[in-house]
């Protein structure tokens, strides 16, 4: 067991304590953008403090007390009007800007403008109109069958709303971090405990080690010479701000963007035993504990209980605790209780992709719509991680950006990038185009011009409230198009804020085969979309599948990784992923223009 010591607020860091929290900073700033954008300001205000609060929870120190030392103005997007907020916030508990948005807007339409579907227009409408300002007031209004009466409502968006107020309380649903950030918390840890020279073996485990959508809180798993010491630098780490236990068995703290940490300090020969465990998933344990019942044996944490002998087999490596089952060893990303266990019984477990296994990119924006680069920045960046072909597809008109993507503009874009593609030498620069899906399932270009491009990805980027019926004719439709190469984000959904739009992905998936249309895992961390049981389907359907950053500037090309980890929990080996090729090879898998 790990000792209780008392539960600390903030830490002791150059003589000073950080009893405001990064994530209240954050909260703050988040509930100021809320409050700001309910009352109609600017958006550029709104966004502002939006990235403010991303900033906040990603930076791995007391932004309090950089606040204090004058330093906070370092971090990128904090200026000296936030730096005056973090202040009054820290010396007064409230920002006066907020107390005097609270006077005129119900805090508690805030929940109601976060549920899925809505937005501030939508939530300050039904306040206006009949006076929801909370989701209990919504419920209320939702039970009495008062919505029906509203212009844009009906019986059906009523009954969908009825399932998601069950899911969510005034604080919101239960909180997840996107594997993105909690794997960069989960590094700088894991990085620094493996440094200290108590540590013998340290290794994440949970949700994280699966490569999930995303994490509830880290796992870590280690053995040392000094337990004690090895807890006791846990809690000394920077990025820790609250330490609530520690001892001889581990260590719990929370980080400065409020991730809970679990370290748990194991035998040698136990640690095999313990990071299978608590690497899960639970339904992956709960098969394998059942598997060995049969065998006559009853697998724990603890180790592997032989009901014959009673003794107990404790593992150093996983490779123990599975080869002792009678099963090769399962990559973690396998473990989720779908069929991986029958499959290793077999001696058919796959051979999973790999992020080397990518030979290109073909999903990328430049500053021609809302990259941050240009194309020769995109190119070098693609050069410098061993790519040998990139695909430039920047936004058309109707995802607004207007006069910047008019056909005309994007034939000139077009001699332009042949142009570049010409002065590189073993390496091929594409230009291409990510349409958006009309309504009625058409591209928003016309077919003159994509005919001219090298390469077609189409999105929805608009009218995402259409029917379950619409939605899937509109992108069926695209789908069945000759000019599109590929369907981009096919469900539209943004991990932990968007969920994904009404569509029957099986006949997308079914239209896709027969057409010989791609479709792509969409690697941005928010997005990873498709996700693994679709893509799973789509591979297992005849359908290529392609792995694209949709970077949008020379560091999200490492999306790359997100998407290669959606691909290996879909079971997916290099074959079934169209860009693992080269761009010769891959032409000839698309369908005859």
């Amino acid at each position: 067991m790990i000792p209780q010591t008392g539960r600390t607020i903030g830490r002791v860091a150059y003589g000073t304590v950080a009893d405001l929290t990064n994530a209240q900073i954050a909260d703050a700033f988040e509930e100021l953008a809320d409050l700001y954008e309910l009352d109609g300001a600017v958006q550029y205000r709104v966004i502002a403090y939006r990235n403010a609060a991303r900033t906040v929870r990603d930076t791995s120190v007391s932004v309090a007390a950089l606040a204090r030392n004058g330093k906070i103005t370092d971090l990128p997007g904090i200026g000296k009007t936030l730096e005056e907020k973090v202040l009054a916030l820290d010396e007064s508990g409230d920002i006066p800007s907020a107390v005097k948005l609270r006077a005129k807007i119900p805090v508690g339409l805030i929940s109601v403008m976060r549920l899925p579907g809505f937005g501030p227009k939508r939530a300050k409408r039904l306040y206006d109109e009949i006076g929801v300002d909370s989701l209990d007031a919504l419920r209320a209004a939702v039970e009495a069958g008062r919505l029906r009466e509203l212009r844009g409502f009906g019986a059906k968006a009523e009954e969908n709303l009825r399932k998601v107020l069950a899911e969510h309380s005034e604080d919101g649903p239960a909180q997840r971090v996107v594997l993105s950030r909690a794997l960069a918390a989960a590094e700088e840890i894991v990085t620094a405990l493996r440094a200290h020279p108590a540590a013998d073996r340290v290794e994440a485990a949970g949700s994280l080690r699966r490569w999930a959508d995303s994490v509830k809180d880290l796992d870590i798993i280690a053995t040392a010479s000094d337990p004690v010491a090895l807890s006791r630098a846990l809690a000394e780490l920077e990025i820790v701000e609250t330490v609530h236990q520690t001892g001889d068995a581990g260590a719990r703290v929370s980080t400065h963007a409020g991730m809970k940490v679990d370290l748990k300090v194991v035998e040698p020969d136990q640690f095999g035993n313990v990071l299978q465990h608590f690497t899960g998933a639970k339904a992956h344990n709960v098969a394998l504990r059942e598997q060995a019942v049969r065998r006559g044996m009853h697998v724990s944490e603890y180790g592997i209980l032989d009901d014959a002998t009673g003794e107990t087999l404790r593992c150093a490596t996983e490779e123990e605790v599975y080869s002792a089952l009678g099963l090769p060893w399962i990559p973690p990303e396998l473990r989720e209780g779908r069929g991986e266990l029958e499959a290793a019984a077999l001696g058919k477990l796959p051979d999973l992709i790999e992020l080397d296994d990518l030979r290109g990119d073909l999903h990328s924006h430049t500053t021609t719509s809302d990259g941050k680069q240009t194309a020769e920045e995109m190119v070098a960046a693609a050069q410098e991680r061993g790519l040998d072909y990139l695909a430039i597809t920047d936004h058309s008109a109707t995802h607004g950006f207007g006069d910047h993507v008019t056909e005309d503009h994007l034939r000139e874009r077009i001699e332009e990038i042949r142009a570049l593609n010409e002065r590189l030498d073993g390496f091929t620069l594409l230009i291409g185009t990510e349409t958006n899906i009309l309504p009625d399932g058409s591209p928003d270009y016309s077919d003159a011009v994509l005919a001219e491009l090298d390469w077609v990805i189409a999105s929805v980027h608009t009218s995402f409230n259409m029917t379950r019926e619409n939605m899937t004719a509109r992108i069926v439709a695209a789908a069945e198009h000759p000019l599109i190469d590929a369907i981009g984000h096919p469900t539209g959904r943004k991990i932990s804020k968007r969920p994904p739009y009404d569509v029957d992905l099986e006949k997308v998936i079914e239209a896709a085969a027969k057409a010989g249309t791609m479709i792509e895992i969409n690697a941005s961390p928010n997005r990873r979309d498709l996700n693994d049981v679709h893509a799973r389907a789509a591979a297992e359907a005849g359908v290529r599948i392609l792995i694209n950053s949709d970077a949008h500037s020379t560091d999200e090309l490492d999306n790359r990784r997100y998407g290669v980890a959606t691909a290996r929990r879909a079971w997916l080996t290099a074959d079934h992923v169209a860009n693992t090729r080269t761009w010769k090879q891959l032409q000839k898998l698309r369908k005859s223009r």
